[in-house]
């Protein structure tokens, strides 16, 4: 296949600095929208991508980027904005002829979701839907990155607990990495997927006693699940100061868990790929190194 130029928003987040490694691997150019010139922006530009600093609520800004690129992947962070980021992205890239676009969303997106942000992602898909852009869904369940987060790691290694609200609910963990090789596939050869929904999951569904006891096998130390409540989360997630847009979906997509929503494995990824994506003690093995440096600090 020859090389193409591809645009990665949210390049410095999970999947979008694998999705960058991914397709420079691939032999493509890859064009990185940053919001900060920073360390993880200078990394993206040593491994060989053009890097811009841009603002996806500035129009402008994505006008620019999109021009030339042969498809976009669109990653937007949990946070008010991704409606008016939606808008100015599908008119950059019809004004610009893309013939694919892989569009971030999650698993909890649907137009009756309790949290805003689940909800204004169902929009965003809808957006893009009625712009024609030829666009491909992704919802995602829970990361398997969110382990690496600095509130998972200490708890996981100094308290030997996985705290959270999610009752019996069960759930497929996915790597950021298996993500990124799926979006690669698709943007690469896109004909057989547009316009269609893919939800993505690890290869084995655990429940949060299993995954606690995955963790703690490989790390070698006792890991228990300690369900809270979603007030005690709610809680917890304020007095960590993080911002109340953030909180309420937090707490909303928990109650979605307990009912099953975000439970699946993994049905594509390895047929588009041709490889399975990690289980959780594969991922925990991948990554022991950053649970170690947790441990020593």
């Amino acid at each position: 296949m020859s090389a193409e130029r591809y645009l990665v928003t949210g390049a410095t987040g999970e999947t979008g600095r694998y999705t960058v490694k991914e397709l420079l691997q691939r032999g493509h150019e890859v064009r990185a929208l940053v919001r900060k010139d920073d360390e993880r922006a200078e990394e993206l530009r040593s491994s060989g991508a053009e890097v811009v600093v841009g603002d996806m609520l500035e129009h402008d800004d994505l006008l620019a980027v999109t021009k030339g690129v042969a498809g976009a992947y669109f990653c937007y962070p949990v946070r008010p904005g991704i409606v008016q980021a939606t808008a100015y992205l599908a008119d950059a890239l019809r004004r610009g002829g893309a013939r694919v676009l892989v569009n971030m969303s999650q698993i909890s997106a649907r137009e009756d979701s309790r949290s805003h942000a689940a909800r204004d992602h169902w929009i965003a898909e809808r957006i893009f839907d009625w712009s024609r852009v030829p666009v491909v869904h992704l919802r995602p369940t829970f990361f398997s990155q969110w382990f690496l987060y600095p509130h998972a790691q200490a708890s996981i290694v100094n308290e030997g607990a996985i705290d959270l609200p999610y009752g019996e609910g069960r759930h497929a963990p996915i790597a950021a990495e298996d993500q990124a090789r799926f979006i690669a596939a698709v943007l690469e050869s896109p004909a057989e997927h547009i316009g269609r929904t893919y939800a993505l999951h690890g290869p084995v569904e655990l429940d949060q006693k299993g995954i606690a006891a995955a963790i703690g096998e490989v790390l070698g130390i006792d890991v228990q699940y300690r369900p809270t409540t979603v007030a005690q989360y709610k809680h917890r997630l304020e007095a960590q100061g993080l911002p109340p847009f953030l909180v309420q979906h937090f707490c909303a997509i928990a109650v979605d868990y307990q009912n099953g929503l975000f439970s699946g494995s993994d049905k594509v990824i390895e047929q588009v790929t041709g490889t399975r994506p990690l289980t959780v003690r594969e991922f925990v093995e991948l990554h022991r190194n950053e649970f170690a440096v947790r441990a020593s600090t």
